[in-house]
């Protein structure tokens, strides 16, 4: 006599549940026959908030003459390009090269702003709309998340 177990496998939840949190993951999904099971975690809600500049905006800001007004944090996270995936963000095309942008330097729509290398993939990520780099919110090599705000183009 055979019985068919009814219910889903607990401990199958809690070794996905930490996988998730060893890999930082938000969300993983597995199949087994017909069994289809989907473990995710609310990725953190992303407020705007003014963040600092970089150390390099802010020696180019004191040597720069009279600049204007900073934009507001509501305006800037309106303005930020987001993060189209997780990855690394590198600035240049190679560490010795020239940064694809630089603070204050204007931009047409689909000029590379930065690369993202995602599972050994290098991708240019374009600028959507044309205008004026007014900030970088990433260092060179810093991971990045996705939605996270890259470069804000007034």
């Amino acid at each position: 006599m055979t019985t068919k177990k009814t219910g889903v496998d607990q401990q199958l939840i809690r070794d996905l549940a930490g996988i998730l949190n060893d890999t930082n993951l938000t969300e993983i999904e597995v199949e087994l026959g017909d069994l289809k099971l989907r473990v995710s975690r609310h990725a953190p809600t992303v407020h705007a908030v003014a963040a600092p500049a970089p150390v390099f905006a802010q020696a180019a800001a004191a040597q720069a003459p009279a600049a204007p007004a900073a934009p507001s944090a509501a305006e800037a996270a309106k303005n930020a390009v987001p993060s189209p995936m997780v990855g690394t963000a590198y600035l240049s095309p190679s560490p010795d090269a020239k940064s694809f942008v630089e603070i204050g330097q204007k931009v047409k729509e689909g000029q590379t702003l930065l690369i993202i290398e995602a599972m050994k993939t290098m991708n240019q990520i374009p600028s959507p709309r044309a205008g004026t780099v007014t900030a970088i919110l990433v260092e060179d090599a810093q991971p990045v998340e996705y939605g996270m705000p890259l470069v804000v183009i007034e």
